[in-house]
């Protein structure tokens, strides 16, 4: 199994550490799938804003649509997160 390097939310400084604050969950913490942008922060910032896109952009479809959308491709590419 491949292991990422990941700077840890209580080590982040600078740049990364505003990303990681405006990232936090409800659950109290960040996300893997984001955290795994965390040695290369502008890699963090693209990957946010084509999620952004994707699940906010055109009103064409509705949030639920999005939503259904995203679980049956995860379904489809056995992407269990």
């Amino acid at each position: 199994m491949a292991w990422i390097n990941m700077i840890a939310e209580d080590e982040a400084q600078g740049e990364l550490k505003g990303w990681y604050d405006k990232l936090r969950e409800p659950w109290g913490g960040v996300d893997n799938i984001l955290r795994v942008h965390s040695i290369d922060t502008p890699t963090l910032k693209g990957h946010y804003e084509l999620y952004r896109s994707a699940m906010k952009g055109s009103r064409d479809l509705t949030h639920k649509q999005r939503e259904m959308i995203a679980v049956v491709v995860s379904t489809i590419n056995q992407c269990h997160y």
